[in-house]
């Protein structure tokens, strides 16, 4: 990959072309070295989204007010679910969320825990009008520490849902609760760099879009115009 650009004031991995792909590669250590077992088990788990009435009931949801077309309140997705299947307590504690899941993590016992976020973690308004905006509260990210989740691919079509603002506010996010990102950051070199962790072998994580690129531009354009007035 060539030299990064003059960094901007956020990017996402599609500002530097490529396919729609996520890809975790690893290399088994010299032979010198101290024996280690030969495998590695990864969960690699997409499209995690949290927002709406997920994010509503746990202890600190977002605003509820939603941008779609066929929904005003985030509530009303509470509701349906209700409707399907019973009453949802409010308030829960985060591990509501994972359910059975953290029986089959303590089961399995990953290497690394790596999941496709598709929510921003942010109380941002200001959104992108696309018709679906997918956010959680900061408050409520804890339900990632609970799963003891190693990194999130922010490299994803809803990440600037909440413009710029919303992306700063997720990276922040990630960093105080120590998790790892791929696929989008403060500037290009972020933004391309993969994340890598000794395993039993070594591991390193890419995370690639192209869908994303005119949205980040049109976001970064948004921010360095606001930043002028």
């Amino acid at each position: 990959m060539s030299s990064p650009k003059q960094p901007s004031s956020v990017c996402t991995s599609d500002d530097f072309g490529g396919h729609d792909r996520l890809s975790a590669v690893t290399a088994a250590r010299s032979p010198a070295a101290e024996p280690r077992r030969q495998t590695v088990r990864l969960f690699l788990c997409g499209d995690v989204m949290t927002g709406r009435g997920i994010d509503q009931v746990l202890p600190h949801p977002c605003d509820p007010a939603l941008h779609e077309s066929c929904a005003e309140s985030a509530i009303d997705y509470v509701r349906l679910a209700e409707a399907a299947n019973g009453g949802i307590p409010r308030g829960v504690d985060p591990s509501y969320l994972w359910g059975a899941a953290l029986n089959e993590f303590e089961r399995m016992r990953p290497d690394a825990r790596i999941i496709n976020l598709e929510t921003s973690i942010t109380r941002s308004e200001d959104y992108e009008p696309k018709g679906i905006n997918y956010r959680m509260s900061p408050e409520n990210a804890a339900f990632l520490k609970v799963a003891a989740i190693d990194c999130c691919v922010l490299g994803n079509n809803h990440i600037l849902d909440w413009g710029v603002r919303g992306l700063l506010d997720t990276l922040a996010a990630l960093r105080q609760l120590q998790i790892k990102t791929a696929g989008a950051g403060q500037n290009r070199s972020e933004a391309a760099a993969p994340q890598c962790w000794t395993l039993p072998a070594e591991v390193g994580f890419w995370c690639f879009r192209s869908s994303m690129r005119q949205a980040a531009r049109r976001a970064v354009g948004a921010q360095q115009t606001r930043d002028r007035a």
